[in-house]
């Protein structure tokens, strides 16, 4: 069994300080509540700070992920609690002196390494105005823990395609960060059981509350088993969930039925 958090924020709009620093202190309430992996919603530090894209997404003179401000203090954390960090940010990443790329950047850390980052493939409404897209998806190893994390971000849990490939390579857990807005609850809900069930696999999502400029936030932060069952569910307010992942149960629940061996690929 791992024991995981969802950390269900009301990130501030554009206050990176504010956010990082409510973000570290939940992250300890969920390590003294014994959490091995902690998940944090979708741009978590910022929110979609699009007035200030400039001063807000991350870099650093060597473009190495690892010396972004907001990653560097995570994996100082991890380090320290052992520690899984999972979230979002936004990253400007320089592709040459005169030009750069906007990225919405998934990244997974590890007892105080960075185990991988992922950038969004699939942008929705403003961001495609204003990111470039991703051009991998792939699973993200965690060496210590012997397990492999299928990141997604937001708007992809519509696209079972995302999930199926994130699996076929060998994923053991889902994760999903999230900034899904009102009224799209009933949409949520069906949508994390949905990816978990189709693919036989814990799925932890994590969706943030509060406002920004254009949108409310529901929250329901869900950890869902391989069966699809809803072990732990948030309500609308800021909090941290803490719940269990048996990764095993997959192989217990695939050796019943398979749904990956019983796909007809001559026929799709």
């Amino acid at each position: 069994m791992i024991k995981v958090s969802c950390i269900q924020m009301n990130i501030a709009q554009c206050s990176k300080e504010t956010n990082v620093k409510k973000a570290l202190l939940m992250a300890k309430n969920a390590i003294d509540s014994g959490s091995q992996i902690i998940v944090f919603p979708e741009a978590f530090s910022t929110g979609f700070c699009y007035k200030d894209l400039e001063s807000i997404a991350e870099s650093s003179a060597s473009q190495r992920v690892e010396e972004y401000p907001t990653v560097a203090e995570f994996l100082d954390f991890s380090k320290i609690h052992d520690c899984v960090i999972i979230g979002s940010i936004i990253e400007k990443k320089v592709e040459n002196s005169s030009v750069y790329k906007y990225h919405n950047l998934g990244f997974c850390i590890e007892s105080g390494t960075l185990s991988g980052v992922y950038r969004k493939t699939h942008l929705y409404g403003m961001e495609k105005t204003h990111f470039s897209r991703g051009e991998q998806i792939c699973p993200i190893k965690l060496e210590k823990l012997g397990i492999t994390i299928g990141l997604q971000i937001c708007f992809e849990i519509r696209f079972p395609e995302v999930s199926r490939k994130l699996v076929l390579a060998d994923a053991d857990i889902l994760v999903t960060v999230a900034e899904f807005a009102n009224p799209k609850l009933t949409q949520w809900k069906a949508l994390v059981a949905a990816r978990a069930i189709e693919n036989q696999i814990p799925h932890i999502a994590c969706n943030r509350v509060g406002t920004a400029p254009l949108s409310s936030y529901f929250g329901n932060s869900m950890i869902v088993n391989a069966w699809g069952n809803v072990k732990v569910e948030a309500g609308n307010e800021e909090c941290f969930v803490v719940g269990e992942i048996d990764t095993d149960e997959t192989q217990r629940i695939r050796g019943k039925v398979s749904l990956l061996d019983n796909r007809q690929l001559d026929l799709y």
